[in-house]
This record gives C-alpha cells, sequence and structure tokens, in this order.
C-alpha cells in the first residue's frame, strides 16, 4: 500500500508512443490498464508529457540526409535522432484517451527546448539543466518515487535512474512499461537501473 511520502510518476503515455502513433512502442497501449489501476493506491501523482517544438533539434526530419534513428554528436553528447512526435499542441502530443489524468497533481512538460532532448522528468539530456521536479516533491515530502510508462529503456529509465541519484528511493513497474528496445537498449537499461539502486518490480509486487 502506498504511503503519504510515495508518489506514482507516469512517464510519457502520449498517443505518439502508442500503436498508431508516430513513435509507436510496442504494446504501448497495454500500459493505460495497469497505471490507472495503480493510480489508484496513490495519494500523490504526477504525469510527463514530451512537449516538442517543431523543429526540435533530435527530429532526424531537421537533419538533412539523416535517418530515423541514426545517432548524431550534439553539444551534449550522442543524440539519437527521432522520427518527429509530440509536438506542441499537435494530437501526437496528447495523453492516451484511457489514461486517466483527473487525478494528476502535476503535469510536467519536456523537451520544449529547441536545442536539447530531455529523457529524464528531473534533468535535460546536459545531465546538468533542472527540471524543478526535484524540488516539487521535497517540498511536498515525496521520497520513494515509483515510475511507469513509457518507454523503459529511454524516458522510464533515465527518470529512475536520477530519482536514485537525487536520494529518492526509486522503483520501477515492469508490467505498467513498455521498451523500445533499440540495439539491446531494454537489457541495457535494466542492467543501469539495478546498478544505481533501483527496485524493479510488478504491480503486484509493490
Amino acid at each position: 500500500m502506498a504511503r503519504n511520502e510515495d508518489a506514482l510518476v507516469i512517464i510519457d503515455v502520449q498517443r505518439d508512443f502508442c500503436p498508431g502513433g508516430a513513435l509507436a512502442v510496442n504494446d504501448g497501449d497495454a500500459v493505460v490498464g495497469p497505471i490507472n489501476a495503480l493510480q489508484e493506491r496513490f495519494g500523490a501523482i504526477i504525469l510527463t508529457q514530451d512537449w516538442h517544438p517543431a523543429d526540435h533539434a533530435s527530429f532526424a526530419d531537421n537533419h538533412a540526409g539523416a535517418a530515423p534513428f541514426s545517432l548524431v554528436e550534439a553539444a551534449y553528447g550522442p543524440q539519437v535522432l527521432w522520427p518527429v512526435h509530440c509536438v506542441q499542441g499537435a494530437p501526437g502530443a496528447d495523453f492516451h484517451p484511457d489514461l486517466r489524468t483527473d487525478r494528476a497533481d502535476l503535469i510536467l512538460r519536456k523537451g520544449y527546448r529547441r536545442a536539447i532532448d530531455s529523457y529524464s522528468a528531473f534533468f535535460e539530456n546536459d545531465r546538468a539543466t533542472p527540471t524543478g521536479l526535484a524540488g516539487y516533491l521535497r517540498e511536498r515530502g515525496l521520497t520513494r518515487l515509483v515510475f511507469a510508462g513509457l518507454a523503459t529503456d529511454y524516458c522510464v529509465r533515465f527518470s529512475a535512474v536520477d530519482a536514485a541519484r537525487l536520494g529518492f528511493a526509486s522503483c520501477v513497474v515492469m508490467d505498467a512499461c513498455r521498451a523500445i528496445d533499440l540495439d539491446g537498449s531494454l537489457a541495457a537499461a535494466r542492467e543501469e537501473m539495478r546498478a544505481a539502486g533501483v527496485a524493479l518490480t510488478s504491480s503486484g509486487d509493490l
């Protein structure tokens, strides 16, 4: 059972990451039911939302001749070039229509700066520019964070690892997540999360 200091952090359950979307995660919409059920067990709920300008530097279309899922070297390190997705105000940026959003205390938008991507709910991809989420959680006395959503190996992974690095107890509900699994990225994500002290669990064992 969730405690007063626990928060459920729901990562990027948006149309473009679900089947039929521009950057669909295989079986991505299967997370909606488990996440809605989890919400009943928490008093504090945070949603994150990818929110990119159309000319975002992480979009392959904005690099002449670049293919989606190729790598470029950004000022902050390697950057995957993605298909255009979750554009500000476009339908693909909307939350999945079946996801409960009415109980959210906070909706955190990320990736809105043109020149830098943002996987983590806590930092831009330069690993230095904060989103402000850590301060919000600490002000509210929320010390244990339970993560679910899309995708396991990117935004969930970076968020959960950063949470642990910042001193929060961090847990990922694996059956309430789905992965892109690009070139073994899911296995790497599991290894990195465990090494960082992130607990990997299931809804039934939470």
